[in-house]
């Protein structure tokens, strides 16, 4: 099975011009025939707390509805990051798309105290099926959370995705605690992070993926978009830099 994660630059509080470009990006990882593909935190906004209020919608808002219609024609599972409105308040989420299916959404549950003053948490257990793979999700902060990741393996995690929104000062610790959650538990683990200004800061890119080892099998650089495809079963690596 091929999973991709994706590094962009996303467009400051612009959904639409984030979404054609997401499209873009999606159509490149399905020329290689990828059957699941993850973005950044927040990646349909950016990191933008600030920004939030303004911005957070639902799952089913409409501008999502080619996402739908790309998982059911491709048969890719999606994730894209995008502040989501529920009862209690505003949380940090990943919407996911899968083909033929009703969306999901996975919201992050454990908050870095500077969220605290934007964002609610979230409930439920971070996973998703596919091609009877069981895929857990973290986003961002909750990577560093022990919890997390013991979660993820007592309910079968088989693969570990990160979806961050990683400064510089931030990016190598998640990329040494990712290396450990793989060599740890013994299964493969993806981080997508994004590039360019997020939140008075800039994000520093350097999308990963670690082998079932704990091994370093891939990485981009801090300056450019592109995509990671790694297929755990054959060990395949695909690298484009754009």
């Amino acid at each position: 099975m091929k999973i991709c994660v994706a590094q962009t630059r996303p467009i400051r509080g612009d959904i639409q011009r984030n979404i054609e470009h997401h499209k873009n990006f999606i159509a490149l990882a399905g020329s290689y025939g990828v059957d699941a593909m993850i973005f950044s935190e927040l990646s349909l906004t950016g990191y933008e707390p600030t920004l939030a209020e303004t911005l957070a919608t639902h799952p089913d808002d409409k501008r999502f509805d080619d996402f739908q219609t790309i998982s059911n024609t491709e048969r890719i599972t999606i994730g894209v990051g995008v502040p989501i409105k529920t009862k209690t308040g505003i949380c940090i989420s990943l919407v996911l798309f899968q083909p033929h299916q009703a969306r999901q959404t996975y919201s992050k549950q454990y908050l870095h105290p500077d969220e605290d003053r934007f964002f609610v948490k979230g409930h439920g257990f971070p996973s998703v099926h596919v091609n009877q793979t069981n895929l857990a999700l973290a986003i961002c902060y909750e990577l560093s959370v022990l919890e997390h990741a013991e979660r993820a393996v007592k309910s079968g995690a088989d693969i570990y995705i990160a979806s961050v929104a990683k400064f510089m000062d931030g990016v190598a610790k998640a990329i040494n605690r990712l290396g450990d959650i793989a060599r740890i538990y013994a299964m493969p683990v993806f981080m997508a992070n994004c590039i360019g200004p997020a939140d008075g800061d800039e994000c520093a890119g350097k999308t990963s993926i670690w082998n079932e080892k704990g091994v370093l099998i891939g990485q981009l650089n801090d300056t450019h978009e592109g995509i990671l495809i790694y297929d755990p079963d054959t060990q395949e690596l695909i690298e484009k830099t754009l």
